[in-house]
């Protein structure tokens, strides 16, 4: 298990040039989250800092947008995120900003200490220029497809579909972001950290610590094996922190490279706000602290490969991340999050629609820590209905009610205990062991899924024992169920605090115990007959995929209705299809590709989430409904080219087809 000590726990700085949606926030800072609660539980000495990263090229593009400043754009969006992080219950010890002097004056001092070890080095370069808008093209300014993996709409620093680093001019076809203007190259000199030179170092790191997941540690040694190149350490744009080297005055640090660094400021900020500035060193310097660092797939190169050397290429004794939990990606109904083609939740509207814990809850219990993992609404439903309200609400509530009304609201005193009594405590004892084995391993699934079956053996104890009545013919045997009860809706409430911590707040408050005795040692702890307890409540409220999708509809249309002429209608491409090949997607549940006969010679491809609805052998030769000039979009990476039109009431999801057996290619008008 884990050993007492000094833990930093990070979470990725989320970008906000917008909102942060919920793929973010389970990627890093909610993963974070149930970690440092986690062990501030178990005692531990925690320090959970991130922030808002706020320089770079898409928040001037945003800001351009706007036609504000870019420090405007990250004042408003930095304080709504903040409150928004606090109404989602995540226990920052410290979430700062970028854009704030400590950080800034500590990654200018640490590059300067690279620079003059030798590890930085000047170039001139050939590179993108926008004649049009008479600007440098670095990162975002630019897009084009990428030259490994062929993706279309690639950026100049990353591909969002491979997750390779990259550079402008590696891009294939480039163009302008701004105006869509083919660039010129143009020359321009920058600064670039001499990253090859540390190509053994960071084999050897990562080779011997056993605790990165399998992505992080072969996507990372696969681009160390195909050689690590020098990344540059400027760029040309605007905002950002302005470049300490001689002579570039004109120049700011590459965004990646300054905000790895903010965990460290972060830290100083914190304690210099506490008088202990200098106790940073005692965190980041001291090899006994645990740096665990919570983020993304995509960010794997930034926090395995780069921030490692940046801390190498200083000098001084800098801990490296002992754990770099990087999670798979998270659809939304079987797409990737787009904030412009309206796909997907963001963590404001979700809190619109359903209170924190309902979401906390889903997220991490579909955690996506193997494979991309896709979020839908009946998998929201799921959660709610079956684990939150069926399974842990109606266990609490009934022994709580029972204890209230039948025992005067006291937790009752036992009889002697039966074999059914005594297994059910000893399921407390195993289910702790189980949680600390799963979160050592930082798998969050399987942490939840144990609690989880605790809660569901705790139901049919309850049931099997049927205190309602015994109750009338044998009170003893009652008090000893009710009792037992107690002790395990005391083990579950703390066991889920880091997952689902306002609930447990509730709880813990109904059981009218102080705070400060909410401890993870109190898990074994029984509470005494005699001890009284707050009147219960039901803590969760079903939901159905109705209302659900009903509400979210009205959300994302506003207060009215949303109406289209005839006119409009008549756009839209619907035509009567045949399916004439089915194909599953590797690694799915559920998901299709279609082959879509559409009339006129043409098949076309259609990626569908059917669930558990219908087989792959029923859907051959299906008379379909099928909407056909929309824009492709992947789903799995691979493209969909139409969609296939499908009803869905609280159960079942029932594809379209037409009355009769017209033609394929028939319009639907």
């Amino acid at each position: 298990m884990f050993r007492l000590g000094k833990w930093l726990i990070t979470s990725a700085w989320p970008y906000i040039n917008y909102v942060p949606h919920l793929g973010t926030i389970i990627g890093s800072v909610l993963s974070a989250d149930i970690m440092a609660r986690y062990l501030r539980l178990k005692g531990e000495e925690v320090l959970f800092v991130s922030g808002s990263d706020e320089h770079g090229t898409p928040i001037e593009l945003e800001a351009m947008k706007r036609g504000i400043s870019p420090k405007q754009l990250t004042d408003e969006n930095h304080a709504k995120v903040k409150d928004l992080f606090e109404r989602w219950d995540i226990s920052f010890d410290n979430y700062t900003r970028t854009h704030n002097t400590l950080h800034i004056e500590y990654v200018q001092e640490l590059l300067l200490k690279i620079y003059r070890n030798g590890y930085l080095f000047t170039k001139e370069i050939d590179f993108p220029y926008c004649p049009k808008c008479k600007m440098f093209l670095p990162d975002r300014f630019i897009s084009g497809k990428c030259p490994r993996c062929g993706f279309e709409a690639a950026r100049g620093d990353q591909c969002d579909q491979c997750g390779w680093s990259l550079e402008p001019l590696k891009l294939i076809e480039p163009a302008c972001t701004t105006c869509g203007s083919t660039p010129i190259i143009k020359r321009t000199k920058h600064w670039y950290f001499d990253l090859p030179k540390f190509s053994k170092e960071l084999e050897m790191y990562i080779r011997e610590n056993d605790r990165l997941p399998d992505n992080a540690r072969n996507f990372s040694l696969s681009m160390i094996k195909e050689g690590l190149e020098p990344r540059s350490v400027t760029r040309d744009n605007k905002w950002g922190i302005p470049a300490p080297f001689p002579h570039a005055e004109d120049k700011t640090i590459y965004v990646w490279i300054e905000a790895v660094l903010g965990y460290v400021s972060a830290t100083i900020q914190h304690l210099e706000g506490k008088g202990e500035r200098e106790r940073w060193k005692k965190y980041w310097m001291d090899p006994s602290t645990r740096l665990v660092c919570f983020i993304g797939k995509d960010n794997i190169p930034f926090h395995v490969i780069i921030f490692p050397a940046l801390l190498m290429a200083s000098g001084e004794r800098y801990i490296l991340p002992w754990i770099v939990s990087s999670t798979e990606f998270l659809t939304f109904e079987g797409e990737k999050f787009s904030k412009s083609r309206h796909v997907g939740i963001w963590i404001d509207d979700a809190l619109e629609l359903y209170p924190s814990d309902y979401w906390r809850y889903t997220l991490l219990a579909i955690r996506p820590e193997v494979k991309d993992i896709n979020f839908t609404w009946k998998t929201f439903v799921e959660k709610v209905n079956a684990d939150l309200n069926d399974t842990l609400g109606n266990f609490i509530h009934r022994t709580l009610t029972f204890i209230y009304r039948y025992f005067g609201g006291e937790v009752p005193q036992p009889g002697r205990l039966k074999e059914a009594d005594r297994e059910i405590l000893e399921a407390i004892e195993n289910t702790l062991t189980n949680v600390e084995r799963e979160m050592e391993q930082i798998r969050i699934q399987a942490t939840i899924f144990a609690v989880m079956e605790l809660a569901h053996s705790a139901n049919r104890y309850f049931n099997e024992q049927q205190p309602w009545k015994a109750i009338k013919t044998n009170s003893e045997e009652a008090a000893t169920t009710l009792y037992v009860s107690t002790q395990i809706v005391k083990a579950l409430t703390i066991m889920l605090e880091p997952v689902i911590p306002h609930t447990a707040e509730t709880l813990w408050n109904l059981l009218n115990l102080p705070r400060r005795s909410l401890k993870w040692e109190a898990i074994t702890e029984r509470l005494q007959a005699g001890h009284r307890i707050g009147k219960p409540k039901p803590l969760f409220s079903k939901v159905t995929l109705a209302e659900v999708e009903e509400k979210f509809r009205r959300k994302r249309l506003g207060s009215e209705e949303l109406t289209i002429a005839t006119d409009d209608f008549s756009r839209l491409d619907i035509r009567v299809g045949r399916i004439v090949d089915v194909q599953p997607l590797l690694g799915s549940k559920g998901i299709l590709k279609l082959g879509v006969d559409v009339g006129e010679g043409s098949s076309k491809t259609a990626v569908v989430d059917l669930g558990e609805q219908y087989r792959a052998e029923e859907l051959k030769e299906k008379s379909v409904v099928v909407l056909v000039n929309i824009k492709p979009y992947s789903i799995l990476n691979v493209k969909s080219e139409v969609k296939v039109l499908a009803a869905c009431d609280d159960e079942n999801l029932i594809l379209l087809k037409p009355e009769s057996m017209p033609k394929v290619g028939s319009r639907v008008r």
